[in-house]
């Protein structure tokens, strides 16, 4: 589902028990297989922080907006 070269934002954060019994923290993307395709992926942990997340949800705000702006034009 990622097209070759996509920029992939990971903000997805999860706890699973890893093979050897402890936790370990993972993100939402299937990681191995996305980096071959992707053209950036961040990692997880350590990839995306709270500002970054306060960004992506600033500018899917304002996406809303603008659609709506144009929406109300026609």
């Amino acid at each position: 589902m990622v097209k070759p070269g996509a920029v992939v934002v990971d903000v997805g954060v999860n706890r699973v028990k890893g093979p050897d019994g402890k936790n370990k923290t993972v993100g939402d993307v299937e990681f191995d297989g996305v980096k071959a395709v992707a053209g950036h992926l961040s990692p997880v942990p350590g990839g995306v922080g709270p500002m970054t997340v306060a960004m992506l949800l600033l500018n899917v705000i304002e996406a809303a907006e603008h659609g709506l702006a144009a929406a109300r034009r026609l």
